[in-house]
């Protein structure tokens, strides 16, 4: 299965076009994110290797002159790209780069919430430009109909994703909506 996706930044024009597909062991996702951050071009490169189950294996990410690399193994343990233990993420399964709502379809896959579940998660967080990752605890809902309740718990922001059966994301309110 190979699948192109592409969102648009709403009130913006940031835009991310996704190639997703499935190899031997696993998913892959690879996507180029470009549009302005502070008044500067903004260009930024992503990879994820998932196991059949959308739970994290690799990520890369690179901004301008910056690159980041995280590992996860089978028993949770995260490294860095140097192999160095990351130990700050134990616990956390999935990713969420800040500048892709694709990264909110891995816990919906991976957790599969029938209409009316939530859970509550913790997820290795990637701030871009800067490629600083911290753990933050998250929690989704599925509220039926295509539709997520997203929640980021250290801070109080909610909204309600939809999503196409494929629980990857349509709309992301007031931050992307998908085009293609």
């Amino acid at each position: 299965m190979e699948r192109s996706l592409r969102w648009s930044a709403i009130g913006s024009a940031e835009t991310e076009e996704l190639v997703l597909r499935t190899e031997a062991g696993g998913i892959v996702a690879e996507s180029v994110v470009k549009g302005m951050s502070a008044d500067r071009p903004l260009r930024v490169a992503y990879r994820l290797e998932l196991d059949p189950a959308w739970q994290v294996l690799r990520v890369a990410v690179q901004a301008g002159d910056r690159e980041l690399r995280l590992r996860r193994d089978p028993d949770g343990t995260w490294h860095d790209g140097r192999g160095a233990p990351l130990p700050d993420l134990a616990g956390c399964i999935d990713v969420d780069i800040s500048v892709t709502p694709f990264t909110n379809t891995l816990p919906i896959r991976r957790l599969q919430l029938a209409p009316g579940q939530s859970a509550e998660i913790r997820v290795a967080y990637i701030q871009v430009p800067e490629l600083l990752v911290r753990p933050v605890r998250q929690r989704y809902t599925n509220t039926g109909g295509g539709r997520y309740r997203y929640e980021a718990l250290e801070t109080g922001f909610t909204t309600l994703l939809s999503v196409d059966d494929d629980g990857l994301v349509l709309e992301y309110p007031g931050c992307f909506r998908r085009v293609h």
